[in-house]
């Protein structure tokens, strides 16, 4: 090692460590601060009539994509298959809990071009807007296939009324 390299490689170490210590905590912070938002639906049993593959971006507050939920692991971003069927919406994530969304707590599909942590082309996310508790989240999707999104959106746009019929 060269003659005066020690301590700059020192510096290094000490900044990365104490970076990462600081990510740390901040996560921390944001899900003591955000433990008051309800956990996603337990699965339950369900006939998958559709299944797409794609990435579980994450979830938010409703039209707040700015702001990712930390707590029971929705601000995780997965790999994950969507699968529609005649009792809800399910999101099977790689490493993570699923997110299952009955009907009757489904509200409305979106499209855009980004929440937090992902920007694609326009229109290339799938956001669904659910609810729990009095709480209402998004949840972004990207399909791996550009010519499921158009499907999906349509699928899942055939339940907007449905699924607030009963609020009428």
């Amino acid at each position: 090692m060269p003659e005066g390299a020690l301590q700059p490689l020192i510096w290094t170490i000490v900044a990365v460590v104490a970076a990462v210590t600081l990510i740390l905590l901040g996560w921390r912070n944001l899900k003591a601060r955000q433990s008051a938002i309800p956990e996603p639906f337990e699965e339950f049993a369900d006939q998958v009539e559709h299944s797409f593959d794609g990435m579980y971006v994450v979830t938010t507050k409703f039209d707040d994509w700015l702001d990712r939920i930390a707590v029971h692991e929705l601000g995780v971003r997965t790999n994950a298959t969507l699968e529609l069927g005649s009792e809800g919406v399910h999101l099977i994530r790689s490493g993570a809990r699923d997110v299952h969304i009955p009907w009757e707590h489904y509200e409305q599909v979106k499209r855009s071009s980004g929440m937090i942590g992902k920007v694609v082309e326009k229109n290339g996310l799938i956001v669904i807007t659910w609810n729990k508790d009095g709480f209402t989240f998004d949840t972004g999707f990207r399909p791996r296939y550009h010519e499921d999104t158009p499907k999906i959106y349509q699928l899942l746009a055939s339940h907007d009324d449905v699924s607030r019929a009963g609020d009428k």
